[in-house]
């Protein structure tokens, strides 16, 4: 069915004019104009920050870490050597470079590394912020600042206590340069990716959308070689690529978009489906009729999202009509384009990955951020979803989530809205990549480049 014309922001209008009705009531109109600031966005950003690394510094103090810092401190004081683990995950189900800050983060021993972890944490967010606002020069991003920052405090530990939380903020610089500096960008993504796969998604959009394709083979190349000499250096070649295989006989995460089904078997005690700790991963999956099946059926269906949605945005590029000059330079707005492709393809990294953990939520945010900088009124409806998304991860950890994977049914309705909320964000942002491919957008200045 062909889409209509018709602006799909109208029919939201007075959704987000209710929004803003009630932000007025709740903030005076001298505070809104103060947090519309360079000033007020800086100490928002201490304000959140501070707090985490308050909590940090207090967990430290006592010798402790929280969630899956555990579990880095011990491999950075093995020595990232299997022989020296007494059990559970091996260090390699990581790509190399992850272990990079897990080993700054134990350089002064255990006692200090969570706090040194969310220390790295807030200064990449910085560094991510300052990008993305041109230092608080560009007035029109600091509410994307803001959104930004609400959604960093929103998920909680999942961006402060993971390996996800401290590529974020590079992927989101990465696609401030975006289409400006496609070498740059490039570098940015192929580092982040080979701390934590998920980058690649958007490197791809990126490579869909430059005019100099070749600039983005190039970096990549040019960054894996550095990671491959740097791995030849410490004896670690043979082990490079152990991340690509090491996750492949997992079951269904309990998390996970397509595990919904099995997860209410398991809820109402039917055919035999049952939650279980996989401890060798430290993931919690979910069994029954058909997931030993579907759990293979994920990867190919992975990947072929991917691909359908990579090709659409190809097809978007030169689809689309002449811009409002007369001149065709590929049909859209290339950073329109990348910014829709980049949330399409990590949506779609989620939506189809049999792996569900919650801190994959964070993959969502950068393309998000850096589309209400680009344009506002275009990209309020994914922002609004992801804020409520991040909600009700919030609730299914850490605070349920124990009661989750003991078939709590109102939890399991909380995590399968939350599905539901991926699925909805998947299906906007194909739609808004058939769109640009079918008209062209109004023309947008870009971030400025700094």
């Amino acid at each position: 069915m062909p889409l209509s014309d018709k602006d799909s922001a109208i029919s939201t209008d007075a959704f987000f004019a209710t929004l803003t009705r009630i932000r007025n009531v709740i903030l005076p109109a001298a505070a809104r104009s103060w947090l519309n600031t360079p000033r007020g966005l800086l100490t928002g950003f201490i304000l959140v920050h501070l707090g985490f690394l308050i909590f940090a510094a207090l967990l430290s103090l006592r010798g402790e870490a929280f969630s899956d810092t555990f579990i880095y401190r011990d491999w950075a004081r093995a020595g990232f050597n299997e022989a020296n683990l007494s059990g559970g995950p091996s260090p390699w189900v990581y790509p190399i470079l992850a272990l990079i800050p897990m080993a700054l983060a134990g350089l002064a021993g255990p006692g200090p590394f969570f706090f040194l972890w969310v220390l790295m944490t807030t200064i990449l967010n910085g560094w991510g912020l300052a990008k993305l606002t041109d230092r608080g020069r560009n007035q029109d991003a600091i509410p994307a600042g803001w959104w930004w920052l609400i959604f960093t405090l929103l998920m909680g530990w999942l961006g402060f206590a993971r390996v996800d939380g401290l590529t974020a903020p590079i992927v989101l610089v990465a696609l401030a340069y975006g289409v400006g500096r496609p070498f740059i960008a490039s570098v940015l993504l192929a580092a982040a990716t080979w701390v934590k796969v998920w980058p690649a998604a958007v490197m791809l959009a990126l490579f869909a959308v430059v005019k100099n394709r070749l600039l983005v083979v190039l970096a990549g190349v040019a960054t894996s070689a550095v990671v491959v000499a740097l791995a030849a250096t410490i004896g670690s070649v043979p082990k490079l690529l152990n991340f690509l295989t090491q996750q492949g006989d997992r079951g269904m995460q309990l998390e996970a978009t397509f595990t919904t089904p099995w997860l209410w078997l398991s809820v109402l005690n039917i055919g035999d489906s049952r939650m279980y700790m996989n401890t060798d991963i430290n993931s919690m999956q979910v069994d029954g009729p058909g997931t030993a099946v579907m759990s293979v059926l994920m990867q190919p269906l992975l990947i072929l999202a991917a691909l359908l949605v990579a090709g659409l945005t190809f097809w978007a590029l030169h689809n689309g009509k002449l811009n409002g000059n007369g001149k065709a330079d590929g049909g859209v707005d290339r950073t329109e384009l990348l910014l829709a492709g980049a949330l399409t393809l990590a949506t779609a990294f989620v939506v189809f990955n049999k792996v569900g953990s919650p801190q994959f939520m964070v993959w969502l945010a950068p393309a998000v951020a850096v589309g209400l900088a680009h344009s506002w009124r275009e990209w309020r409806v994914p922002a609004a979803m992801l804020i409520a998304i991040a909600v009700a991860t919030f609730f299914i950890y850490p605070l349920f989530y124990d009661a989750l994977s003991h078939n709590n049914p109102l939890m399991a309705g909380v995590l399968t809205i939350r599905n539901v909320l991926l699925v909805v964000l998947f299906l906007w942002s194909v739609r808004r990549l058939y769109s640009l491919g079918k008209k062209t957008s109004a023309s947008v200045p870009a971030l400025k480049e700094s």
